[in-house]
């Protein structure tokens, strides 16, 4: 059984920077995908970013502003949020997955706003 713990969430103004971080417990692997999704009110969940072995994925929306990174070691994954504007305001979600397994942490919100 995997956990997945995030932090960092809050309001920031529009420009602002926030960091997301998400923690795992439980046993992954280096070469499952771990990522960010958010999910805004009234709207589906979206793809944020993802990173594997050596990859990384952004959705357009987010590329040149969300940088994602993960340490295998400490089996965390983070996500640094540059030039946040107020479409990014959601509950933003880590996500592990692998051949066998998807887990979801709690949400965190994300609110940007003057």
């Amino acid at each position: 059984q995997v956990q997945l713990v995030e932090s960092g969430g809050g309001l920031v103004q529009p420009g602002g920077s926030l960091r997301l971080s998400c923690a795992a417990s439980g046993s992954i692997f280096t070469i499952g995908v771990m990522g960010w999704y958010r999910q805004a009110p009234g709207k589906q969940r979206e793809l944020v970013a993802t990173v594997t072995i050596g990859v990384t994925n952004y959705a357009d929306s987010v590329k040149g502003r969300f940088t994602i990174s993960r340490d295998n070691a400490k089996k965390t994954v983070s996500l640094q949020m540059n030039s946040l504007k107020p479409e990014d305001t959601a509950v933003y979600y880590c996500n592990y997955r692998d051949f066998k397994s998807d887990y979801w942490g709690q949400g965190t919100q994300v609110t940007v706003s003057s």
